[in-house]
């Protein structure tokens, strides 16, 4: 029986894998800032958090947490809207977070057989696909979590050769996160990405460790 950690379960798309997994007989954590108090900018939480979880086995550590507009900050037109607040929050959360995610969550993956953490990242994090610029923090941020995931699949590597770390974009889903913007894309439903992002990682091997890719399944340029 597949057991999955999902961080971020309370949000649209952390939700919806929950959802999907536990229809397909799997056993999930789940856990939130809104109803766990998990916050990834705050270190302590998830200190707590992984020392209650202590002697579990994750099969599946799925990180669905992450925030385009973060309080009152606006995605930059330009660089006169450039902030050293507003980037801070976003690496905070979009970066520094997911490399504290990975410290506290995942000593919790099983050691002995294939075993997966997840995280979303998106496209505009990547530096090669970048043809409009804009929205620099959040792109910056997405970028450096992108080389987080890579760094934790080569140190987990290590401690585990079926282990496989890997950054996801999920789509535009029709979430609170893209409300405002989602209009202008394409989009898909929370249900229709986990189902997607769920199957992308079942097909993933331990050669695919610290790949970036799309909820298609298609690798995405650095």
């Amino acid at each position: 029986m597949m057991r999955a950690l999902i961080l971020g379960a309370s949000g649209g798309i952390g939700g919806a894998v929950a959802a999907r997994l536990r229809d397909g007989g799997g056993h999930v954590t789940g856990l939130s800032r809104s109803a766990d108090g998990l916050d990834l900018t705050e270190a302590a939480t998830l200190q707590d958090h992984a020392t209650r979880l202590a002697g579990q086995e994750f099969d599946l550590i799925f990180n669905a947490t992450g925030a385009l507009m973060i309080g009152e900050d606006r995605p930059e037109k330009s660089f006169e809207a450039a902030r050293a607040d507003a980037m801070a929050r976003q690496f905070a959360l979009n970066a520094t977070g997911v490399a504290l995610a990975i410290r506290y969550f995942a000593p919790l993956l099983a050691g002995d057989r294939r075993a997966v953490f997840a995280s979303l990242s998106a496209r505009v994090g990547s530096i090669g696909d970048n043809r409009l610029g804009g929205w620099f923090g959040y792109r910056a941020a997405k970028a450096a979590q992108n080389q987080i995931i890579r760094c934790g699949a080569i140190e987990w590597r290590r401690r585990n050769a079926r282990s496989i770390f890997v950054a996801l974009h999920p789509g535009t889903v029709t979430t609170p996160l893209t409300a405002r913007y989602a209009d202008r894309y394409p989009t898909i439903s929370p249900a229709r990405s986990a189902e997607a992002l769920l199957s992308v990682i079942d097909g993933l091997t331990p050669q695919d460790s610290g790949g970036f890719y799309d909820w298609k399944g298609q690798r995405i340029e650095w």
